[in-house]
């Protein structure tokens, strides 16, 4: 997988650890069985965010409270929330989804990792408490250097409130959907729930579920439930046989990997945190599939933003307008010792400027030797009197104004009435000289 470790298929003999249970048909994963409600502890992940760790731990023995270390033996390195998301990019950075959702967004932090991604065009995240997507929603919107380089992509990122095991037609079509650390905080009715409608109704291309490996627990002293919101927590056996079984009556095939590598001595427990990568069988729903849903608005939107792209038209001139004008000013810098040899303006102190051999030096791009010679064989600029004219099809020769243009007609389309022109348009114009060559000595 893209996260770099090696897939897990089923473990059908892995046998459950004294601490765990056997699946229990319709009842996996509920919170209670036979033997009554299960004492639960929170586990300090050692770097997690302060809203995810506690001061204290405590735990039941006997039907008293005991302190635990502030800090288990157990350090990941990077901290395993972290790996988890991580996880997560590299699964986007490997397939490209444009339409990403994250069920259980919390704090929005896997959001924040994602947004910087060029692939995705809209990113949603969702959760059941508005507070905290109020209080984080401004961490996701545009920051100045976003408008001053714009992405290739229009980019939209909305939050909203609402449950998980809600139907929402708004969420239809996407291409990734991201359960992280969620499904052991469902009670047994959401989670009897959830497949219908994250796999039935949502049905996107892919899924990725992570969710704790209880077999690893023992490593953590005094842990039964690492958070007090936990209902279940699965041993990989019983995950896996979970997950097979919603991937069997949906259409998904699943693999099973992991993050967080259990030290030495206990690889036998396999992987602190165990995922699922579900996989639509036949691809990503058709469109038409889609637009037969009716539409259902259960969420509350509660922030949404834009972010500037070159596809909007008044940041795409923006951007080509400040190419050229660099562009051409590198160019015109270049050519002025050539100019002055020309006019024997070397002025009293003699100056080795090496003519057209050694032109100013300015820091920029590094062409590879196709693109020179494509610069190379387009028209050269040339000088009219005090004037200096630098063709349209030697500027398309750049790579990044090429990238940002098709042809030159375009380029003149949208450059005229922000950039002085030759009379036929062919080319841009601008003074030889100005007040700064002589400042600069050029």
């Amino acid at each position: 997988m893209a996260s770099g470790h090696t897939p897990q298929r089923p473990l059908p003999d892995a046998k459950p650890t004294p601490r765990s249970r056997e699946p229990r048909g319709t009842e996996l994963g509920a919170r209670w069985d036979s033997r009554g409600p299960r004492p639960t502890v929170k586990v300090h992940e050692v770097g997690e965010p302060r809203e995810e760790a506690q001061a204290q731990c405590s735990s039941v023995v006997d039907g008293n409270f005991e302190e635990v270390p502030r800090e288990t033996a157990i350090q990941f390195k990077p901290p395993l929330y972290r790996q988890r998301y991580q996880f997560v990019k590299n699964l986007v950075d490997q397939h490209e989804p444009k339409k990403v959702a994250d069920l259980g967004c919390g704090d929005t932090s896997l959001l924040r990792l994602l947004k910087v991604n060029p692939c995705i065009e809209l990113l949603v995240g969702v959760d059941i408490n508005e507070d905290k997507l109020r209080w984080r929603g401004d961490s996701l919107a545009p920051f100045m250097g976003d408008f001053l380089k714009p992405r290739d992509l229009n980019l939209t990122i909305i939050l909203y409130h609402g449950s998980v095991v809600e139907r929402d037609s708004r969420l239809l079509g996407f291409d990734l959907i991201t359960c992280i650390e969620l499904i052991e905080h469902l009670d047994s009715g959401d989670l009897a729930r959830f497949p219908e409608v994250v796999f039935g109704y949502l049905s996107p291309s892919m899924i990725v579920i992570s969710t704790p490996n209880s077999e690893f627990n023992p490593l953590f002293p005094s842990v039964t439930l690492r958070d007090s919101d936990h209902k279940f927590e699965w041993t990989r056996m019983e995950f896996q046989t979970w997950a097979l079984y919603v991937a069997n009556r949906y259409d998904y095939s699943v693999e099973f990997t992991g993050v967080g590598e259990p030290p030495a001595g206990a690889e036998n427990v396999g992987y602190c945190t165990q995922i699922g990568i579900f996989q639509k069988n036949g691809g990503r729903a058709t469109e038409a599939c889609v637009s037969e849903q009716h539409d259902q608005h259960v969420y509350k939107a509660v922030f949404t933003t834009s972010y500037p792209s070159l596809q909007q038209e008044r940041f795409f001139k923006l951007v080509l307008v400040n190419e050229v004008s660099q562009q051409v000013e590198s160019l015109r810098v270049s050519h002025l010792p050539r100019r002055k040899e020309q006019d024997g303006e070397q002025g009293d102190k003699p100056k080795d400027i090496g003519g057209s051999k050694a032109p100013v030096p300015c820091f920029g791009p590094v062409f590879t030797e196709v693109e020179k010679a494509k610069i190379e064989n387009s028209p050269k600029p040339f000088c009219v009197g005090d004037k200096f004219f630098v063709p349209l099809q030697r500027l398309l020769a750049y790579p990044r104004l090429n990238r940002l243009c098709a042809n030159e007609e375009m380029m003149r389309s949208v450059i005229a009435d922000s950039i002085p022109l030759s009379s036929d348009g062919s080319a841009v114009v601008t003074d030889l000289c100005n007040y700064f060559d002589e400042q600069f000595e050029f």
